[in-house]
């Protein structure tokens, strides 16, 4: 059964539907018909009301994603099911992501903190870290930089997936980082990851990169204006980048060169500001990556091209 938007019937007080559903079962079912009419949208790790409830009441319950259905039909202690009844009425009247509500989520098969300060992980760019870089990469980096890493988990897999490699992981909000050295601490990276603060490639000194991988601000301001409200409670910071989506970006460009080694790559998620850059850099020899696990958006562009498309349009 499905109800239009604020059409459904009032909820049961906290403490009496906690004496009605004792079961996860009973909670997840409880949780669709509370998120169905009240329009939520899904789009911070869920794609529908049943996958965010199963993934809110398990979440909230601390049991694997992948539990037999055997165990949803145990009966909870009063206090489970006050906490987690109480979550979905939060996420119902606040609108808060799930992950939020949490505090964590999972990203690329792993757990990450994360919190209002940073955003919540759906980057596409874990598959391209996944496959090591192929065929782009001619070998592993030696230094690489996960620039505007938020939560850090971009820079966790970058030093997962290149043991020998030191990652930088840099961040303008100091509370960010925060997040991003307990997730750092949480995966026993301390001596390969280092968390830099500071306005982009500005916060690494003179250090210079075989790889710069970063996920920075994008979203066109009339786009962030339109949002849904969950998106609301992200750092806008971290999302809004002026008309275009191309603030943060255009600067990148511009400076990624005198950080990058020879040889070095840059490679750079867009969004939906893909086609805004790809209008702007027209001649550019930028490569637009593809993912089987879908996301887009994102290019590559080797230090030299970069540094010859910029003077070529400083030519023109």
């Amino acid at each position: 059964m499905s109800f239009a938007p604020g059409s459904a019937p009032a909820p049961l007080p906290i403490a009496g539907a906690a004496a009605l559903y004792s079961r996860p079962l009973d909670l997840i079912r409880h949780a669709v018909s509370r998120f169905e009419p009240a329009g939520l949208h899904y789009g911070h790790g869920t794609t529908c009301a049943l996958d965010e409830a199963a993934a809110l009441v398990l979440g909230a319950l601390h049991l694997p994603p992948d539990m037999p259905d055997l165990y949803l039909q145990a009966t909870l202690a009063p206090a489970e099911r006050t906490q987690v009844l109480e979550l979905i009425e939060r996420r119902v009247n606040e609108r808060l992501p799930l992950p939020y509500l949490l505090g964590w989520c999972w990203y690329a098969g792993q757990r990450f903190e994360v919190s209002a300060d940073t955003l919540i992980p759906r980057s596409p760019l874990f598959e391209w870290i996944a496959e090591e870089g192929s065929p782009w990469l001619a070998q592993p980096p030696r230094r690489a930089l996960d620039l505007c890493t938020g939560s850090g988990c971009l820079a966790i897999l970058l030093a997962q997936a290149f043991p020998e490699a030191q990652v930088d992981a840099s961040d303008i909000s100091p509370a960010a980082l925060e997040v991003a050295a307990r997730n750092v601490a949480r995966h026993g990276l301390q001596e390969q990851v280092r968390l830099l603060q500071g306005d982009g490639l500005a916060a690494c000194g003179e250090a210079r990169y075989d790889l710069i991988l970063s996920n920075p601000p994008y979203v066109p301001a009339g786009e962030y204006a339109a949002l849904p409200a969950e998106y609301g409670h992200e750092p806008r910071l971290a999302l809004e980048a002026g008309g275009d989506g191309l603030d943060f970006v255009r600067g990148l460009l511009r400076a990624a060169p005198d950080y990058l080694n020879e040889g070095g790559l840059l490679v750079c998620e867009v969004g939906s500001a893909a086609m805004a850059l790809d209008a702007l850099c027209a001649q550019w020899p930028l490569t637009w990556l593809d993912f089987e696990t879908g996301g887009d958006g994102v290019f590559l562009i080797s230090r030299e091209d970069l540094l010859a498309a910029l003077q070529a349009t400083e030519g023109e």
